[in-house]
């Protein structure tokens, strides 16, 4: 049996994760690899939380501000994308065996439970994968914000942050080929150097509560396991 150094942990998806061609949509197969991808450490023992975004879904910027949306609505409008994603992805999970509660920040009762934190920690005590839909249920803040609070709460012990690129580069190493990768960052180095890898307020909030973030490639194979088993993979961000 592998060796587990994080016993509970929090992964954060951009709604990217599920999108479809061009970037949009919900694609079935999409769903079904990153229900895989969490089942494998699952089985290893892992208590696993997730928070998602809605990009794929609903832009608030480009879909509804841009157009003169008010900020609350286009926001109220993003928490909804989420929980639709949310659904998808327990839906996928569900269906390979894997128990899996959603949980929303805005009541939404006939499809979700509301966000409790005691039940939260008991779902994840009881071996079921927790999805968190809705952001923090307030406007103004991102999922990435979401991610960082749900974590505290549960007291997981790393957010991963899960992307298409191997770690934090200085620049997009797909444009520049002399792009710098960086496999340590501190907080404060992250933020300094606006890197883009959450916003200002998430990483502000791990760093207030020495919480561990790191950035991984979540399509590369195996990835998350070495994660969860200690191994250096992607950039780790910490104190």
């Amino acid at each position: 049996m592998a060796e587990i150094k994080y016993r509970r942990i929090l992964l954060k998806l951009g709604g990217e994760a599920l999108a479809g061609e061009g970037g949009f949509g919900i694609n079935p197969r999409q769903a079904e690899f990153v229900a895989r991808t969490v089942s494998n450490v699952v089985n290893l023992g892992v208590q696993v939380a997730i928070v998602i975004g809605g990009g794929n879904l609903w832009r608030g910027k480009q879909d509804g501000l841009d157009h003169g949306m008010e900020r609350v609505t286009a926001d109220h409008m993003g928490m909804l994308a989420t929980v639709m994603n949310s659904l998808a992805l327990q839906d996928a999970l569900e269906r390979m065996g894997i128990p899996t509660r959603v949980m929303t920040g805005i009541e939404v009762r006939a499809v979700a439970e509301p966000y409790i934190q005691r039940r939260a920690v008991r779902h994840l005590e009881k071996g079921r994968v927790i999805i968190f839909g809705a952001g923090t249920g307030n406007p103004y803040f991102t999922t990435d914000t979401a991610a960082s609070l749900r974590a505290m709460e549960i007291d997981a012990e790393v957010l991963i942050k899960a992307t298409k690129v191997d770690a934090v580069y200085d620049s997009d190493p797909k444009k520049n080929r002399d792009a710098r990768r960086f496999e340590h960052l501190t907080y404060i180095q992250a933020l300094n150097l606006r890197l883009g890898v959450m916003d200002s307020t998430a990483m502000a909030m791990c760093m207030d509560n020495d919480l561990p973030i790191c950035v991984v490639n979540l399509w590369q194979e195996g990835a998350l396991e070495r994660v969860v088993q200690g191994e250096p993979v992607g950039t780790m961000i910490t104190g």
